[in-house]
This record gives C-alpha cells, structure tokens and sequence, in this order.
C-alpha cells in the first residue's frame, strides 16, 4: 500500500473537519441558515481554503449527507454481523440509531424542497451509490418482515422505507426533549413504538 504523504494526511484531516462542522451545523441550523462562512470561521480556515476542498455550499451538504450514509451503512453492516434476528427486529435497531444520532445533534436536516440542493445530490455518483445501498439494505429487511407478517405486507414497501428514512428528521423528538419530561431513551422507545406499533390500541 502507498505511503500516504504528510502534506495529504494535511488535507484529509482539513477536509474530515470541514465536512464534521458542516454536519453539526447542518443537524443545527439547516441547511438555509448555514452559511459558508460560517463553517470556514468554526474549522478556522479561510473561506478561500474552504473553496479548496468543496466548490459550493450544495457541495458541502452533500459531503455532510454521504458521511451519514456511511455511518448508516456501517452500523447496518454491524447489525448483520451478528446473531441472526428478526427482519422486523433489524429494522427497529435502525430507527433506533437514526434517532440516536439526531438527538446527538449528529443529524444533517435538510430542506425538503430545494432546487439547487436537490440538483446537487442526484448528480453525485457517491451520494446515489450509498443511497440506493442503504435503501437495498433496508428494503430486504422491509420485504422479510413484511413476508414474516410483522409488518403489513398490504403496505408498498417504499412507503414503509420512506417512513423509516423520516424517522432521522423527525421533529418531534426535537420537542419531547424540549419539553424535558421524558429521557433520550424513553423519547426513543416512545417513537419507535408509534412507527412500528402504530396509535391504534392494541
């Protein structure tokens, strides 16, 4: 394997901090009110500096949501790799972890609808790529519960996984933790409950 030069690791670790400010203030501010100067200032380099590593703030979000990808991808690969458990049970362990990460302040919150956003992430190849491995992960997963009937195979599977992929900017568990009754945890299994078990009684 080729030595990686000093002045490389340089620019790595430049470009590992540049993409952690973004995300942070992303999970923070969304991605509207984030500012390119404003992650220049917090990494503490020059905006020209910035310009260096990432051409645009689209750019910037994108590195920020491929980054999440690969946490994701990682923590599914993670889950995988040990004791075989129910599809439906695999599932829940990620809405688990979506959720942990946002209420970590870890979470990039994009806008919905945004042009210029939009256009930059379905033109990179990496951000589609992980995409569409997260979304094949969980769609075998959705297909196995749906089969083992733990969760309504009536439902379209893409619903199902839309509905999971909005458990990571959901907002309310930003207001039960505003309103301070209830733990990270309890915040957690409360919502994973209203996802999966739905509201109806039982």
């Amino acid at each position: 394997m080729a030595k990686v030069s000093f002045r490389e690791q340089v620019l790595r670790a430049r470009e590992d901090a540049i993409v952690s400010s973004v995300n942070r203030l992303l999970a923070e501010k969304g991605f509207d009110l984030m500012t390119v100067d404003e992650v220049a200032a917090d990494v503490g380099i020059a905006k020209a500096s910035l310009y260096k590593h990432f051409t645009s703030k689209e750019e910037l979000a994108a590195a920020a949501m491929i980054r999440i990808l690969d946490r994701a991808m990682a923590f599914i690969d993670s889950l995988a790799a040990k004791e075989p458990a129910r599809a439906a049970d695999q599932l829940k362990a990620v809405a688990r972890w979506t959720m942990q990460v946002q209420l970590a302040g870890e979470m990039p919150s994009l806008p919905a609808q945004n042009s210029s956003l939009r256009a930059a992430l379905t033109t990179n190849k990496v951000y589609l790529d992980r995409l569409m491995e997260v979304s094949d992960r969980l769609g075998a997963w959705i297909g196995a519960a749906q089969a083992d009937k733990d969760l309504n195979p009536a439902l379209p599977p893409e619903v199902i996984l839309y509905t999971l992929f909005a458990r990571a900017c959901d907002p309310v568990l930003g207001l039960l933790k505003l309103a301070g009754q209830y733990s990270d945890e309890q915040i957690i299994e409360l919502l994973v409950s209203t996802c999966f078990d739905g509201l109806s009684r039982r």
